[in-house]
């Protein structure tokens, strides 16, 4: 029997009585190459979803756009009847056309259909987090989301979702959704080479509000790095490890989702939780951003 941990501890997302285990997982990696289609061990990938929530994880974040459609049929194949306190969260605002490229799907009829999309390949009622997802492909973009806000209101309203947060935001955009709503959760690329949200955090741990980086590890070159790799070295650890342990030290409110379609990675990223920096270590890894900015 695979043995539980504590996962970094747990944080309520505001307003709900949903506990989530700081360190969840994503499930991007479940489809295959670029994100498209099935992926190449189907048994592996069953494996991967059912040890992370042996070992205690209870959230885990997709979307119906992974795949498309694959990764949350693989997610309904592997755990489908769900237990007790397993989080669904997904995302809507994007779709993937034949040429497996990613780009806006924020209509009404989009926002709509992608929810419905959602509860229809993870055999569910009602989706317990829903990200909007907007911005571009190198990070947020100025601009009003108050018109996608207003359909997943209304799909709020109808009971197809409890709770919505937002991905690749402004603070700015989080107030004016917040206007429209109560906001769970933030996701945005965060990592220790790149801290742009290092005032958007201290912000929304003042608010109580979840913020959940991804591509934890993303962007790294290897002198970029250098620094990563030294301080996992001393501690015997791997430099993804260090990363999730940096972020999970960075701030109370950050829940990670590091994703992996190998079960050993699984248990290398769920490790993690229980490695704690000293404090030297961690100011040699915040250099690391500031070197990244000088090579800009």
């Amino acid at each position: 029997m695979t043995k539980q941990t504590d996962l970094g501890g747990s944080f309520t997302l505001p307003g709900t009585s949903i506990s989530l285990k700081r360190v969840g997982y994503g499930a991007m990696q479940l489809a295959g190459p670029q994100v498209w289609g099935p992926p190449r061990d189907m048994d592996a990938a069953i494996a991967v979803l059912r040890e992370a929530v042996a070992a205690g994880v209870n959230h885990i974040d997709t979307s119906d756009f992974y795949g498309p459609h694959v990764t949350n049929q693989i997610i309904k194949q592997s755990l489908h009847p769900y237990p007790d306190g397993l989080v669904m969260v997904t995302k809507v605002g994007a779709r993937r056309p034949p040429d497996k490229s990613w780009v806006h799907a924020l209509s009404r009829q989009e926002l709509i259909d992608a929810v419905h999309d959602n509860l229809r390949n993870l055999g569910l009622d009602a989706l317990d987090v829903v990200n909007l997802r907007v911005g571009g492909v190198m990070g947020p973009s100025e601009g009003s989301i108050e018109e996608s806000l207003t359909v997943l209101a209304e799909l709020k309203r109808q009971g197809l979702i409890r709770h919505v947060g937002l991905s690749n935001v402004t603070p700015d955009q989080l107030a004016e959704a917040q206007a429209i709503m109560e906001i769970v959760c933030v996701q945005n690329l965060y990592n220790v080479a790149h801290r742009h949200d290092d005032g958007f955090i201290d912000d929304l741990t003042r608010q109580g509000i979840a913020y959940v980086p991804f591509f934890p590890l993303g962007g790294f070159s290897p002198l970029q790095s250098s620094a990563l790799d030294a301080v996992a070295a001393a501690l015997q650890a791997t430099p993804m490890q260090v990363a999730i342990a940096w972020l999970l030290q960075r701030s109370p409110n950050i829940l990670l989702i590091p994703g992996t379609s190998s079960v050993a990675h699984l248990r290398e990223n769920l490790k993690a939780a229980t490695l704690q920096l000293p404090s030297e270590m961690i100011a040699r890894l915040d250099l690391i951003a500031g070197d990244s900015k000088q090579r800009e």
